[in-house]
């Protein structure tokens, strides 16, 4: 009777072995998956996945092709009270010479250009008769620095906010580089470009303005 015992315990270790051949598979696949789940799996950046840059975004509301490119244009305005208007209204057409000035919160040359421009203005207006525009090329988040910058300086001419930057769809060279300036005859033609601003332009662009108004 004491040897049965033994055996009868080899037989049923044997006997549960055989009937539970899972026991020896199940525990390193749940190891595995277990290793699995502590690695993360790669998840795409959702905004460089699904959005694209909007640094150059709504440079314009409208196809370029459908922006009107002759004088005054047909542009979207804002001026410094934040009233709207358009170019093809805003712009003079009286055959008279015009200043178009093109200039950006954040750059130091424009507003340079602009505070000589503004000590002469007065003497300028006595010597000639034209129309003159200082048009803001900001974007929209800069907008309320456009607004201080009018409050601050209390310029005599008419400022604008090109709304929807769209004046780079039709003047030349898409006003890359800034302070630029410009002169348009009487049947709106451009007869004078400078880009950028160095001490005594304004007076070379004031004498252009006279030689026209004077024709």
């Amino acid at each position: 009777m004491n040897k049965f015992f033994p055996l009868l315990g080899v037989l049923l270790l044997c006997f549960s072995c055989t009937q539970n051949p899972e026991a020896q598979t199940t525990a390193p696949a749940a190891a595995q998956e277990t290793v699995k789940k502590s690695i993360p799996t790669p998840v795409a950046d959702p905004v460089v996945a699904t959005t694209p840059s909007r640094r150059y975004a709504a440079v314009t509301s409208r196809n370029p092709k459908d922006i009107k490119k002759e004088y005054p244009f047909d542009i979207p305005l804002t001026d410094a009270t934040g009233e709207k208007f358009n170019s093809a209204t805003a712009f003079e057409t009286n055959g008279k010479p015009t200043v178009l000035v093109f200039w950006l919160t954040t750059c130091v040359p424009c507003h340079y250009e602009l505070a000589a421009m503004k000590k002469k203005y007065a003497q300028w207006q006595a010597e000639a008769d034209f129309n003159f525009y200082a048009i803001s090329t900001d974007f929209q988040k800069n907008y309320e620095k456009y607004l201080a910058q009018c409050e601050k300086n209390q310029w005599e001419w008419d400022v604008f906010h090109d709304t929807d930057r769209e004046f780079r769809s039709v003047m030349p060279g898409a006003l890359n580089g800034l302070p630029q300036s410009f002169i348009l005859d009487k049947n709106g033609e451009i007869v004078y470009h400078k880009r950028k601003y160095t001490t005594g332009d304004e007076d070379k662009l004031f004498a252009k303005v006279k030689e026209l108004a004077m024709k």
